[in-house]
């Protein structure tokens, strides 16, 4: 599962981050996260709001900071369908 945080680095996008790993740690899900903060790359990615969330390059939340429990959710959701 590849993860991407979308967002320039401000606060709500570290804390976005954070709560990206928080979540694979408690949900014991190996994924490929990474942060990407380069403004040209979020148009190509399709991102309007940030901070956001992409899983295996779909966006899943855009504009705001999900909880480690939504993207707990998200995520296990996600694991089984995907």
């Amino acid at each position: 599962m590849k993860i991407q945080v979308v967002g320039p680095g401000c606060p709500r996008c570290q804390q976005t981050e954070q709560n990206v790993f928080n979540a694979c740690a408690e949900l014991n899900l190996a994924a490929d996260i990474s942060h990407v903060t380069n403004v040209a790359e979020f148009a190509k990615l399709g991102v309007m709001m940030t901070p956001a969330v992409l899983v295996d390059g779909k966006i899943v939340v855009s504009g705001k900071i999900p909880t480690v429990g939504e993207l707990k959710r998200l995520l296990s959701e996600l694991n089984k369908t995907g």
